[in-house]
This record gives C-alpha cells, structure tokens and sequence, in this order.
C-alpha cells in the first residue's frame, strides 16, 4: 500500500465516521492501522486524525460501543 493509498483510505474511514457521526472502538482501531500501514504518518494524514480527535473530543462524533 503506497502513501497515497493510505491517505485515501483514512480519508474515506474518517469521511465514515463524520457522516455517522460515531465511531466504535473497532473503527478507530481501523483508522489507526491505516495511518500506520505503511509505517510512516505523513503531514496530510497527521492533519486528518487531528480533525478526527477533535470531532470526537468536542462530542461531533461520539465514540460507542462495538
């Protein structure tokens, strides 16, 4: 899996999430394994999980059970 297709695929993950506007420990779980995929966080992909952390720490998506 390149950068480029990490990068999509923790945007799609997290675009889930907001549409939802929930996410399991599953999920998250997921989206993290994605960044990490290709052993580097580059700047674009830093930037999406900060968004995704502050959705969920000012409670726009809320974390729920599996």
């Amino acid at each position: 899996m390149s950068a480029g297709d990490t990068g999509m695929d923790l945007a799609v993950a997290i675009k889930k999430a907001i549409r939802d506007c929930e996410i399991s420990s599953k999920e998250y779980d997921e989206i993290l394994a994605i960044a990490n995929a290709d052993k580097h966080i580059d700047a674009s992909e830093q930037n999406l999980l900060s968004q995704l952390q502050s959705l969920i720490a000012n409670g726009t998506i809320k974390r729920v059970a599996e």
